[in-house]
């Protein structure tokens, strides 16, 4: 286990833990977040007010999609945090060079339409048990290497993408989070190890960019102009874009993300069931949770957001806190559901450095590494069978995302 178990799946802590580490959830999934809709949206030529309004868009099916999860009857019941996939970049880029031409709201409208359709074929595979069938052949030897590869292929996006930006700072949020997380002997500084370290070092930033230390265009520099010129609420969450359309272009673009989000999903529940001190996921469990990722998918096609998936980030979280409860999640989904309407709340979040994040997600997506190789440790190694499929798993993981794209 990577951590003693401090909340269980069914806990409750008490309420302002409830709330911080809810807000921790939050913290440690913005930067994949946030970074999705600051992709597509300058691709499809939105103006700053139109990707403002994506943001809240991406948070609000974050929300909505995390409550569904993590309810037992419509999804896996498991502490697994819901957000915008990158599985599905490869896709809508596609998407979007097919349809530049028509301007940013009509190439929403497409990608909803793709997503309604997709998430409705993946909610019928989940909820009818025909994963269960693909899930014979998943063990722990090919669910291991599949863990491990989800953690460290991330590395470029940690290091390259946001790290080596500025390494004073990630290195600084790295040594913050080994210290609350492993040094302290405090109970609160290990459940809240992000949190801390990712506020202490965000107010260092903002202090030296005010003192002028960190000028403008400085990897840290932190602006709070765009939140001050951003409105505070917004009312349109049902197809703010417009209507969705449907064409077989979107959903055969959208078709192999989806079934990246299939195979990663599976490998997810039992990472964080590892995570959380809990048994394997059993079959109707893993079976929800498609259902519920497909349902998910569909209704961010309503909500003029992006796909979403099972966040690994947040299951690293709980490998480092041992708070493993799904109230804990669903306090992060409803945080997120009232930053959506409250605009200022993700221009603020929009502010933060990559360098915070890249440190952040350095020890974040090494324990998800971690996790893969102590589930890898339920296996017979000793076979020569298992060695190369584990070899094979772990090649072919690391590999093809990379030839997709």
């Amino acid at each position: 286990m990577a951590k003693k178990i401090v909340y269980g799946l069914h806990d409750v802590p008490p309420f302002p833990i409830l709330i911080l580490a809810g807000a921790q959830h939050v913290l440690t999934l913005f930067g994949a977040t946030t970074l999705v809709p600051l992709i597509f949206g300058p691709a499809m030529g939105m103006s700053q007010a139109q990707i403002a309004v994506f943001i809240s868009c991406v948070y609000f099916g974050m929300g909505v999609a995390t409550l569904i999860q993590t309810h037992p009857a419509l999804g896996s019941g498991l502490p697994i945090v819901q957000g915008s996939s990158f599985s599905f970049i490869p896709s809508v880029m596609t998407i979007i060079g097919a349809y530049s031409a028509s301007g940013p709201e009509v190439i929403m409208q497409y990608i909803g339409g793709g997503l309604i359709a997709g998430g409705i074929l993946l909610s019928v595979i989940g909820y009818t048990g025909i994963i269960g069938y693909i899930r014979k052949i998943i063990t722990p030897v090919v669910i291991g290497p599949v863990i491990m590869a989800i953690g460290f292929s991330l590395a470029p996006t940690a290091i390259q993408f946001n790290a080596a930006n500025y390494w004073p700072v990630s290195l600084l949020v790295v040594a913050l989070i080994f210290f609350f997380s492993l040094v302290s002997k405090n109970k609160y500084a290990n459940i809240f190890a992000i949190l801390s370290s990712i506020v202490l070092t965000y107010l260092l930033c903002l202090g030296l960019s005010k003192a002028g230390i960190f000028p403008e265009g400085h990897p840290a520099h932190i602006s709070l102009a765009n939140v001050e010129a951003a409105p505070w609420y917004r009312i349109d969450i049902i197809m703010p874009w417009g209507t969705p359309k449907f064409s077989l272009l979107a959903f055969g673009a959208l078709l192999a993300g989806f079934f990246a989000v299939m195979i990663e999903s599976v490998g997810d529940y039992h990472s964080v069931s590892y995570a959380s001190g809990l048994d394997d996921p059993d079959e109707k469990t893993i079976s929800r949770g498609i259902g519920a990722e497909g349902l998910n998918c569909a209704l961010s096609g309503l909500f003029g957001s992006v796909g979403t998936t099972s966040y690994t980030e947040n299951i690293g979280l709980i490998g480092l806190t041992g708070v493993a409860s799904r109230w804990v999640v669903r306090v992060g989904a409803i945080l997120l559901i009232l930053m959506s309407f409250v605009t200022k709340f993700g221009a603020l979040v929009a502010t933060m450095p990559s360098p915070i994040i890249g440190g952040a997600y350095i020890a974040l997506f090494g324990t998800i590494g971690a996790l893969g190789i102590q589930v890898l440790m339920r296996a017979d190694m000793g076979s020569q069978r298992n060695v190369l499929i584990v070899g094979f798993a772990f090649l072919m993981a690391m590999g093809l995302p990379g030839w997709v794209e």
